[in-house]
């Protein structure tokens, strides 16, 4: 599952090579052009990465990037600023509102696509590590295997992704249609009470044999892998 990449960009013939050379590198990539709709947006799903440009129609990309750093569940989310501005002072001033990295219009895609590759792996690890780790399971994603204790487990292609999905944000909280999101897509149409069938069925999976349930249910709002598991391993 390739890390979520949101462009926020109003130009459509570059949002369109954007689109096309990240989805390439096997990014999920969503695009939005304005910068009002990309707010409404980041406060229903926090991708990995957002490459915001500057000038933008409803609000611009320098006071949604102040927004952002202002809110706890986004101060940390790396963000490219796009822009035309390449005086130092504008720079400057990007930089200080809380971008991470700050490229000038018009400018080389592998270039681009270097800079995006350096803040995921130093904001997301997980998200281009070949073998994730928690407590007892391993996943090994070129391989598409996983294991409990070294023994093999084999999972159907969803169970894999849900448990891809957990392994890449332990002990975090998900609602169902947050899994519904993030690991169905949003395109698709899933009742929520799929989400229940399938983590039943990665529960029996991994749990097979075994008294310790990795996968914590939040009464009333939805699951985790349970941050205790890794710790008692």
């Amino acid at each position: 599952m390739g890390a979520r990449i949101l462009v926020v960009e109003d130009e459509e013939a570059l949002t369109t090579l954007l689109r096309y050379n990240l989805d390439a590198e096997g990014y999920d990539v969503e695009t939005v052009a304005r910068g009002d709709e990309a707010d409404t947006r980041l406060k229903e799903r926090i991708p990995d990465l957002i490459v915001l440009d500057w000038m933008l129609p409803g609000l611009s990309g320098i006071e949604l990037c102040r927004r952002l750093r202002a809110r706890p569940e986004t101060k940390q989310l790396p963000i490219i600023m796009l822009t035309a501005r390449g005086e130092e002072s504008e720079r400057v001033r990007g930089l200080a509102t809380g971008a991470d990295d700050y490229i000038v219009k018009p400018f080389s895609v592998p270039e681009l696509l270097a800079r995006v590759r350096g803040l995921l792996r130093r904001a997301s690890p997980e998200r281009l590590a070949t073998v994730l780790t928690y407590g007892d399971i391993e996943m090994d994603r070129d391989k598409r295997r996983v294991a409990r204790s070294g023994q093999p487990i084999d999972l159907g292609p969803t169970e894999y992704r849900l448990l891809e999905f957990f392994l890449e944000h332990p002990g975090r909280v998900f609602s169902r249609e947050q899994l519904l999101d993030g690991v169905w897509g949003r395109d698709i149409y899933i009742d929520e009470r799929t989400v229940d069938v399938h983590i039943g069925r990665l529960r029996k999976l991994l749990n097979y044999g075994r008294e310790q349930d990795p996968i914590r249910t939040v009464r009333g709002a939805g699951y985790a892998l349970d941050d205790r598991f890794a710790k008692a391993e």
